[in-house]
Order: structure tokens, then sequence, then C-alpha cells
């Protein structure tokens, strides 16, 4: 039997993930507190315990001072998680695979930053929620590329590349959604829970007739089976063939 190919945008596969925040788990040592320990600190505890046990006094004792002195580097636990998500999105700078120009082609450029994001949706897939849902730095800014410097990368790429001002924007929007759409996805067949709303522990199955659905049955082992990898690679490939003739036909407003 086959073994099947490693998914090469885990952390397994690449190492660990690749955190450019200092983790924090041991005592801080006096007078090295700071704004980035406390980030590094909330994204290690988030990725361990959830969202939802995030607290202040937590996340103090965690770093061994009281929760007070966390609030002259992050006055409310809002802009600790607003602090986080900026953190996790920088990681798109420190990923030596994803590049700020389109050096070998617009296509090439989708690809590598498609892959970075995927990146950090399976490294912290606990914060990705957060990506997703935390209000932008400007209303016109969509998840999960979250970043005004990355919007601005993307559209000098489409529009240096044969993309008018329409089909960038129309290029943005598709691909965002496809992103946004397919990692969120990914990660909640992993059992992550997407809003605090949702049980971080399934139910059990009801006990269901099957005898209805006999496609169903027979077809069970196939719809059982993990093909995110392949299916997020088929996918943007799609959407990358889809602008390609968004570019060279511009449609019509």
């Amino acid at each position: 039997m086959t073994e099947e190919p490693a998914d090469p945008d885990t952390p397994d596969a690449r190492g660990g993930a690749a955190m450019v925040v200092p983790a924090a788990s041991s005592r801080t040592p006096r007078g090295s507190l700071d704004r980035r320990r406390i980030l590094g600190a909330a994204l290690e505890f988030i990725d361990e315990h959830g969202i939802d046990a995030l607290t202040m006094r937590r996340l103090g004792a965690q770093l061994g001072v009281e929760a007070m002195a966390l609030y002259r580097y992050v006055p409310s636990r809002e802009q600790l998680l607003d602090g986080v998500v900026e953190s996790v999105v920088d990681e798109l700078y420190g990923d030596p695979d994803v590049h700020m120009q389109a050096t070998h082609g617009w296509q090439d450029y989708l690809q590598r930053l498609a892959h970075g994001v995927r990146r950090i949706a399976l490294a912290h897939p606990a914060v990705f929620p957060l990506v997703a849902t935390r209000p932008p730095a400007a209303p016109w800014v969509r998840p999960p590329l979250r970043s005004l410097r990355w919007v601005e990368s993307f559209l000098d790429t489409m529009t240096g590349n044969g993309f008018t001002d329409d089909t960038a924007v129309a290029a943005y929007r598709a691909y965002t959604s496809f992103l946004l759409g397919h990692l969120l996805l990914e990660i909640s067949q992993r059992g992550v829970p997407i809003s605090s709303r949702d049980d971080t522990e399934p139910a059990d199955a009801p006990d269901t007739d099957l005898s209805q659905y006999p496609s169903v049955v027979r077809l069970q082992d196939l719809l059982s089976q993990d093909e995110s990898a392949a299916e997020f690679e088929e996918s943007l490939e799609n959407l990358l063939d889809r602008l390609d003739r968004l570019r060279r036909e511009p449609r019509q407003r």
C-alpha cells in the first residue's frame, strides 16, 4: 500500500510552527516584560487552550506576573486579541517561501501567498477564526490577509501584470473569499471551534438509520478521507485559471 505524502503546509512537515514572536511559557524575568513577549505568550496560550480560556489573569500567571502588569502594554483583552491577530499575519513576512513581489509571475506570487496563509491556519488553528472575524485595519481590507501592506502588494502585483483596476479588485475579492472559505472549513473539520458558541467536544453522532441512503453507506470510506491538501491545491489552480481569463477578458460592470 502506497503511503500518502505528507501535507507540506503542516507544522510537522516544516519543523514546527514558524512563530515570529518569542514564546513565553516559562516565568518571565523581572524587567523583561514587553508587548511582543506578551503577544507571544498569548498566542502560545491560545494554541494550547483555545480562545475562550484566555484571560488576563491566566496570561499573567503564564508569564509569572500579576495581570495588572500586562495592562501597561495591552490595555484590554480586546486589544490583546487584535495584537495576536497582527502577530499571526506578520508570520507571512518571515515565511521564506512567500514573496512580497511577483519575481516569478503573478500566478507564482498567488500560489506562494495562499500556501503561506494556509500554513498559518494549520499552525494556529485556534487563532485563525480571529483572523477571519476581528475588525480590520481599514473597512476595505478583507480577511484573511488583514494587512494593508499585503493588500498593497497584491493589488500592485495584479495591476503590474495585465489586470485593470476593476479586475485586480475582482481578483482580490475572489482570492480572499477562496482562502477564507476553504481554510475555515478545513480547520472546522479538524475539530477546531469556529466561534465561542461552537462545542469544543463534538457530541456523539445520533443513531441514524442509514438504510435509506445506500450511496452514502457505499461511499462512506471515500467520504471520510482527508483530501484537504489536494483539494486546496486543485481549487487554487482553478481559481488562478479563472483569474487569468478575467485578466484577458475583463467582465463588464
